[in-house]
């Protein structure tokens, strides 16, 4: 159990906030890799990559057992993932049967698009006890492993025996209606509209405009869970309410430790620690400041990542705007921002105008160029707002303090654009602290996001150049419907890339990138989660290991999927001797109801390939019964 009072000291809160600030600000919105300053190169010559070649270390030939590994594994693996003897060896007769029902079930149009009032009615129907019985012998038992730990550590090592490691998940939901989520969602007001003149007079209007309406509240899409499948929503009720998920996360971990061995995972979600209020001012501010530095620079948004701005620039641009520049206060303030002392001040320097004080207020100060002072981006927070952030901070520090006491690696989970510059900048900070020898934290980015290659780059530059681990879960996306909605309604750019094709281009593009990393800084300086359930993919990275020599025991690569789905991918690659982890939830019956709701949706949205893996299932039980294995008895490997 974690401690009763989840805080931690003012001092935790600013060792996160040390980091923080040297995890600078991406620009989250960015569409292609970034350039020379001035300089337009394609991708592949970015200086994001020279830059890190220049500083990478020469790989060293690869070791005739890691040659040994890769081509064992590689042809260990059917890479049709149509051996459906194989797939299935851990599941006995009656797991067989259920999910063939359960899948077909997902089959049902009527069922799955009213699933939330089916199950009440049969809870209605049944009673307690006996709707627990009927749910538990289907749809939970297919997708969720248990209420207790006691109920999951037995399926946690079963399936490890298997080569699959476990991402332990507490899949509690709230069940609340559209009306209330709206209301959550507007409820209160973080800070002013209002932009300092700081910003104002030197930042077009538009630009202004669009970046505070794409990070605005705006209630028609306050429900988060509208065109939402495959992602968990939070909803903010009271600091209490969020005190309680930090002590649900930190009982998560304690789940991964004891269940695992340590050796998986736990996954949070930063909109379950505070006001995500919070985290939309916060991702407003960063992206103003970007454009104030857009501007001061000269800079683009493909080629403002490493732009520089001497002092000599920094005086002739305020000359442009009519300002005197002989004044000892404002080269006062250029020395300041200029960290390293070499005469510049580089896009990661001016992300780092960051106070120590925990006061969200003090935490972005520029320079107001007409009057020469400093003046915060944010303004006038409530005393209340000001302690929700600082306790919003120590809540993050004290679950990764937690997961590292317990020796338990956490994801941080990527949710909608307009909260991800918060959430991307807050993770990449712990990664900057907690991932010096290893990759403790990992960061989740959304392939179908047009920004996606270009916010890996930034973040992997930023690794390089600070000496820490880069850890990344790439998944595809879980909210690109309601992102285009929004986008549209509201008036910015679609943040999502055009078709599937291109965003499974954008996928590979991804990976070849981070392999490129490895190859750079050379092994256990960069990981990847490959958390998909799309075969191409899962094909195109183990091809990957195999062309660039990663061997699977390196654990640079990795995969992932969901429990009850897509296991003929997971146990092939488990039992071929890849790293590959089911995303495990568990939780009590009647609390994850909107868990399983959200299953049957994802799996009647996918029947082409639901039916593919009910093809597989049904081969593999008439093989057995014809056979006469009419009791299957499921094996336990040597390797276990």
């Amino acid at each position: 159990m974690p401690l009763s009072t989840p805080r931690v000291s003012k001092n935790g809160a600013n060792l996160l906030l040390t980091a923080y600030k040297a995890a600078s600000g991406q620009p989250r919105h960015i569409a292609v890799a970034p350039l020379q300053h001035r300089r337009h190169n394609s991708s592949q010559n970015s200086p994001i990559n020279q830059s890190t070649r220049a500083a990478a270390t020469v790989a060293s030939a690869p070791s005739a057992a890691t040659l040994e590994e890769c081509d064992k594994c590689y042809n260990s693996l059917d890479l049709t993932f149509q051996n459906g003897q194989e797939a299935f060896k851990s599941k006995t007769n009656s797991e067989l049967i259920r999910a063939l029902a359960v899948l077909k079930l997902c089959g049902v149009n009527f069922l799955v698009q009213n699933n939330i009032a089916i199950l009440h009615s049969l809870r209605k129907a049944l009673g307690d006890t006996l709707f627990k019985k009927v749910l538990k012998s289907t749809f939970y038992g297919h997708f969720v492993a248990g209420e207790t730990l006691d109920e999951i550590e037995p399926k946690v090592q079963k399936i490890r025996h298997f080569g699959v490691k476990s991402i332990l998940d507490y899949s509690v939901e709230s069940d609340i209606s559209q009306e209330e989520a709206e209301e959550k969602a507007v409820e209160g007001k973080i800070g002013e509209d209002k932009i300092p003149k700081a910003i104002d007079d030197v930042v077009d209007d538009k630009v202004i405009e669009e970046t505070q309406n794409r990070y605005g509240v705006h209630k028609e899409f306050g429900d988060r869970r509208v065109d939402v499948v495959s992602a968990r929503t939070y909803f903010y009720a009271g600091e209490h309410e969020c005190d309680k998920n930090v002590e649900v996360f930190c009982r998560s971990i304690d789940a991964v430790a004891e269940a695992t061995r340590r050796e998986g995972f736990s996954a949070i979600k930063l909109t379950a620690l505070g006001r995500p209020q919070l985290l939309l001012k916060l991702s407003e501010t960063i992206a103003q400041t970007q454009n104030f530095f857009r501007v001061m620079t000269g800079s683009t948004w493909e080629n403002l990542v490493l732009s520089k701005l001497s002092e000599d620039d920094f005086l002739k641009k305020l000359k442009e705007f009519g300002i005197k520049t002989d004044t000892k206060q404002v080269q006062e303030w250029f020395k300041t921002v200029d960290f390293d002392d070499d005469g510049f001040v580089d896009f990661y320097e001016w992300g780092q105008l960051l106070d120590e004080n925990k006061e969200l207020t003090k935490m972005f100060q520029v320079l107001n160029i007409r009057t020469g002072k400093v003046e915060p981006l944010i303004q006038n927070l409530t005393k209340e707002e000001e302690q929700e952030f600082s306790n919003m901070m120590q809540r993050l520090v004290h679950i990764a303090e937690y997961s590292v006491q317990k020796g338990v690696r956490i994801m941080i989970d990527a949710e909608q654009t307009y909260f991800q510059p918060a959430i991307s900048r807050l993770s990449v900070a712990l990664m900057r602290k907690y991932n010096k020898n290893g990759g403790q934290i990992l960061n989740t980015y959304q392939a179908y996001l047009k920004s996606a290659l270009t916010n890996i780059e930034i973040d992997m530059h930023l690794a390089n150049r600070e000496g820490f681990h880069f850890g990344c879960k790439l998944v595809r996306g879980a909210y690109m419907d309601q992102e285009r909605k929004r986008a549209k309604a509201i008036g910015y750019e679609d943040p999502i890339n055009p078709n599937y094709e291109a965003t499974n281009q954008m996928y590979l593009n991804c990976l070849k990138r981070i392999v490129q990393e490895r190859t750079n800084r050379g092994p256990g300086h960069v990981s990847v989660m490959v958390a998909s359930h799309n075969i191409q993919t899962i094909r195109d990275a183990v091809q990957l290991m195999k062309d660039n020599h990663v061997a699977p025991s390196e654990r640079t690569i990795c995969f992932a999927q969901l429990y009850g789905m897509c296991d003929q991918v997971t146990f092939s690659l488990g039992q071929a001797g890849y790293s590959v982890y089911k995303y495990v939830p568990y939780g009590p019956v009647e609390d994850v109801i909107p868990y399983l709701s959200r299953r049957a949706l994802e799996n009647g949205g996918m029947l082409k390939k639901v039916n593919e893996e009910r093809n597989l299932m049904w081969a593999e039980l008439k093989r057995r019964l014809s056979s006469g294995q009419l009791i299957y008895n499921v094996p336990i490997p040597r390797q276990a």
